[in-house]
């Protein structure tokens, strides 16, 4: 096996920093340089860690696939705009770790529960299913360290009359949600496009493989709470 380039903390340098996104300069050779857009700050950057530390680091986001399991079971998507894209793009509930959330046990599940509550409404109840199905996938990791855990959400009591997007925080703007049957996610797989004509991102490609495969019907049992039973077709408004 060749030997990995190795990048040092004292050749990191920051190029650009704000709130929620910072660009470093990742030297790993004299003279030779790689660019990561980054949630993190510099001394916790991917690239710097230890092989221990990379095999036990936390994902900066969740990403949530909420199935409500009724009659017929159906994947919950919303539009959210999406600033990079200029477009309202058909999208998973999904949101950043906060500094609090970071505190508690569960912390995944916690954040998952807490984003799925402020982009949906939607509160996770004992009759429902909250898992993790991946701690931590990146992006795009030729461009960013960027990272989410996957998380799955059964919810069997909630109904489609429960949905909300007045929970929305900060530059979050929603246009409204989907409740597909699992013909209709087979068929935008298929297009690749959502129902309005537009491309949609891959963490919601992600969450219409899984709910079509039926891999979120072996489901264990991490934490338990809410359901949304009942649901009938799509809905573009919430």
């Amino acid at each position: 096996m060749e030997q990995r380039p190795e990048i040092k903390r004292e050749n990191v340098k920051t190029l650009f920093e704000s709130p929620y996104l910072r660009v470093a300069d990742l030297q790993y050779a004299p003279g030779k340089h790689y660019y990561d857009a980054t949630r993190r700050d510099m001394e916790n950057l991917t690239a710097i860690k230890s092989d221990q530390e990379f095999e036990a680091m936390l994902a900066d986001a969740v990403s949530c696939f909420v199935i409500l399991d009724g009659e017929e079971p159906r994947l919950l998507l919303s539009y959210e705009f999406r600033y990079p894209a200029g477009q309202y793009l058909l999208s998973v509930p999904a949101g950043l770790i906060d500094e609090e959330d970071r505190e508690r046990p569960d912390v995944l599940v916690s954040t998952a529960i807490r984003e799925i509550r402020e982009e949906t409404g939607l509160e996770v109840r004992d009759t429902d299913t909250v898992r993790v199905v991946n701690p931590l996938v990146f992006s795009t990791p030729g461009l960013t360290d960027e990272s989410n855990a996957l998380i799955c959400a059964v919810l069997r009591s909630a109904r489609p009359t429960d949905l909300s997007q007045e929970g929305a925080v900060g530059s979050e703007q929603f246009d409204g949600f989907c409740l597909l049957t699992k013909a209709q996610a087979r068929e935008l797989l298929k297009k690749g496009r959502d129902e309005r004509g537009k491309f949609y991102p891959l963490y919601t490609w992600a969450a219409l493989l899984y709910f079509v495969s039926d891999m979120w019907l072996e489901a264990g049992t991490e934490r338990k709470s809410v359901a949304c039973a009942g649901c009938t077709g799509m809905s573009e408004k919430g």
